[in-house]
């Protein structure tokens, strides 16, 4: 666990901002992560959210130089065996449950869970993590409910999704107990369609920029 939570940790400061994306046609998905890339954020969550997801995972782990392809939206044992299959890097839960927890020390990949109380984060803790997700971040009391965890629990670190802007990541990244935001603004669904990767690269930088 210990060498996993270094590899999370080490992901998580790679660029200020981890893209959350949702890849609706394979064909985007090199694309889409090469304008990530050569904007400086090559951490790139791939979300399990559509028919394609895997295969979109697959080609951006083969494909894509520089790219740290990672799974989201990670919620069952037999999606971790899936995402180990498809090449990922890292995994991203919104919640955790026992089971999967079981599943994810029998992985060589290293999770990132999702958390939203400090009682899961205490629990989580008690289980070897100490680099969560805080999820859904804006909903979940946002930047000053972090800060207020961050005095009884000073040990852990996050990483907050949903709700997170280029307007707001700022006031995250300026919290000590935070290493990075994700977000899926980096990804406008309008530029993907419309295969604007010059457009993402730009909105990409301006992230990776942040800090």
């Amino acid at each position: 666990m210990e060498n996993k939570q270094k590899i999370i940790h080490d992901i998580m400061l790679l660029a200020p901002v981890i893209p959350v994306v949702v890849v609706e046609e394979v064909g985007h998905a090199v694309k889409l992560a090469k304008a990530l890339v050569a904007g400086g954020l090559p951490a790139i969550e791939v979300t399990l959210r559509t028919p394609v997801a895997l295969e979109a995972l697959k080609a951006i782990a083969e494909e894509v130089e520089g790219a740290f392809a990672g799974a989201g939206t990670v919620v069952t044992p037999a999606q971790i065996k899936q995402v180990e299959e498809a090449g990922a890097k890292f995994m991203v839960s919104p919640g955790v449950s026992e089971n999967l927890l079981d599943a994810a020390d029998d992985s060589p990949l290293p999770l990132l869970p999702g958390t939203a109380t400090a009682s899961e984060v205490m629990r989580l803790g008690e289980r070897g993590y100490g680099h969560m997700k805080f999820f859904p971040g804006s909903l979940a009391g946002g930047a000053p409910y972090l800060k207020a965890l961050s005095g009884p629990l000073p040990d852990y670190r996050f990483c907050p999704t949903g709700g997170v802007s280029l307007a707001n990541a700022g006031e995250y990244l300026g919290l000590q107990n935070v290493l990075c935001v994700g977000g899926s603004w980096v990804a406008p669904k309008n530029l993907v369609e419309a295969r604007d990767w010059d457009g993402i690269t730009k909105i990409a930088r301006e992230a990776a920029g942040l800090k």
